[in-house]
């Protein structure tokens, strides 16, 4: 080795053992603080054992079976209430055959001093009213303003038993 390389490695294993000394007090202090503290940790509580319950429906009637579905889709004489009989047999308006949530409410207009609703449905305008059906589920306007279309919707409740239900279209913001 060169002269110049053994005077580095000289300055260089004086410089780590001057460092030493300086690590021994941050060691004992932290030994210090170590001892010191006392952690705080609550106990957990054992986990409950599990008891599983008995099916206590299995007397009732079974939610998903074919007997519902049939009760659901009939609709004759006997099974039909009054909210359905006339729904049954009027003409159906075409906005109609779509779901109240492909639909979307853009505006309003007064025609004629009544005040009507734009609806959005695949790309189209159309002109609603009061008296006017929206929806799969025989929804009549019953109140258009500023901001909302209000109708009134029969559906069926989990027992079977048509209801009538409210329901209601927003004004959507012109960002889309």
């Amino acid at each position: 080795m060169s002269r110049h390389h053994l005077i580095s490695l000289g300055c260089l294993a004086l410089m780590l053992a001057a460092c030493s000394g300086e690590n021994d007090d941050i060691r004992a202090w932290m030994d210090l603080q170590a001892q010191a503290a006392k952690p705080n940790v609550q106990p957990i509580a054992p986990p409950r054992k599990f008891e599983p319950e008995p099916y206590a429906g299995a007397s009732g009637p079974d939610p998903f079976g074919p007997g519902k579905l049939v009760a659901g889709t009939r609709l004759d004489a006997a099974g039909s209430s009054a909210l359905l009989s006339a729904e049954m047999t009027r003409r159906k308006e075409p906005l109609e055959a779509y779901p109240l949530d492909a639909m979307t409410m853009v505006g309003t207009v007064v025609r004629q001093h009544l005040p009507h609703a734009l609806i959005k449905v695949d790309g189209l305008l159309h002109y609603v009213k009061v008296g006017d059906y929206l929806g799969q589920n025989f929804g009549r306007i019953n109140r258009i303003t500023e901001t909302e279309v209000d109708l009134r919707e029969i559906v069926q409740d989990a027992s079977g038993e048509w209801i009538e239900r409210t329901s209601t279209l927003q004004l959507q913001e012109s960002g889309k």
